[in-house]
């Protein structure tokens, strides 16, 4: 059974909340990027914010019903932590469910600092901790974590050896397994490892589902593919996103992105602009962004240059330029 911080991100419907990139592991196989590693940097989705209050507004904009608080490692940033979450909580109520994931084993006294904060807790034991995990601190971390109310279990990649880790299922809530992805810091580890991609399409490692196969029976245990993060999950939270900013004239794609077009001009084009439908477009002056459909309907009668502009929505990155 998928644990609700899975179900919902399954939706899209999680804000991700990256709150540090210090961490004080060197793992491997770590994913992340290089513009993020070992900076104390916060992210909530892309954009980066200085102030809870700007997380809880990129919350709003993709009507958010959790977060998952990433990083880095949390835990280096307690503080951090309760201060983000207690202004989700406040903002959205008590049933905006976060979970955090954490390669530190939690205290008591973390652990009392976090409830009533974070509902879900996703401890990562390193792979060298895996053989031994019935005598790991990490099992002693859920089992302390559950006594104090909070749904806890193990994520990690799904690394060969990866099933002995059934031994600790009958004390974890759940555990997920997420596939081995190819990255641009861990990408000279992964080659002297001897690792290969899938395809040249995704991110995934040969094999990493195959490792994941002898446990994915486990009620308990969720296995995440690779292209299941950028296909479903999100392009699920695009969506919100889209859904809420998009402008009056732009077609929100299947994909979540948004399309519209651009004629460039100049503030004495008045010819352009009356062509225009009033509330159907944006004037910035040196250039009008309007539908896509009736640029294409009245570029003949338009100068300069003219296109369609496919992006990530609320000013997101452009994914495709397409001139007329």
């Amino acid at each position: 059974m998928l644990s609700k911080g899975c179900r919902l991100c399954q939706q899209g419907a999680k804000l991700v909340l990256f709150i540090t990139g210090r961490c004080g592991r060197g793992c491997w196989y770590c994913p992340l990027a290089r513009e993020r590693k070992g900076n104390d940097t916060v992210f909530a989705n892309d954009r980066e914010v200085s102030r809870p209050e700007e997380a809880v507004v990129e919350a709003r904009l993709m009507s958010a019903l959790g977060s998952s608080i990433t990083g880095g490692e949390p835990l280096l940033v307690v503080d951090r932590v309760m201060e983000y979450t207690r202004a989700l909580k406040e903002a959205f109520g008590p049933d905006h469910h976060i979970h955090l994931y954490s390669a530190l084993v939690p205290d008591e006294e973390t652990l009392k600092s976090l409830r009533g904060l974070v509902d879900e807790i996703r401890l990562h034991p390193p792979p060298e901790e895996w053989t031994d995990i019935l005598d790991s601190p990490y099992l002693d971390g859920v089992r302390r974590a559950k006594a104090r109310g909070f749904y806890a279990g193990f994520e990690v990649p799904a690394l060969r050896g990866v099933e002995v880790l059934e031994a600790a299922l009958p004390e974890l809530d759940f555990l997920n397994l997420n596939e081995l992805e190819w990255g641009e810091i861990s990408a000279d580890e992964m080659r002297r490892r001897g690792f290969r991609l899938t395809d040249d399409l995704h991110n995934a490692v040969k094999h990493s589902s195959r490792w994941a196969q002898p446990l994915r029976h486990h009620k308990k245990v969720h296995f995440c593919p690779s292209r299941y993060k950028d296909s479903v999950q999100l392009r699920e939270r695009l969506k919100r996103i889209a859904r809420n900013t998009a402008r009056p004239f732009e077609e929100v794609t299947v994909d979540g992105t948004v399309m519209y077009g651009v004629t460039e001009c100049n503030v004495d084009d008045h010819h352009s602009r009356s062509l225009m439908k009033e509330g159907q477009y944006q004037d910035y002056g040196d250039h009008l962004e309007l539908s896509w459909k009736r640029l294409r309907h009245i570029a003949e009668q338009l100068p300069g240059r003219k296109y369609i502009i496919e992006r990530y929505p609320n000013g997101g990155i452009v994914v495709e330029m397409i001139p007329l």
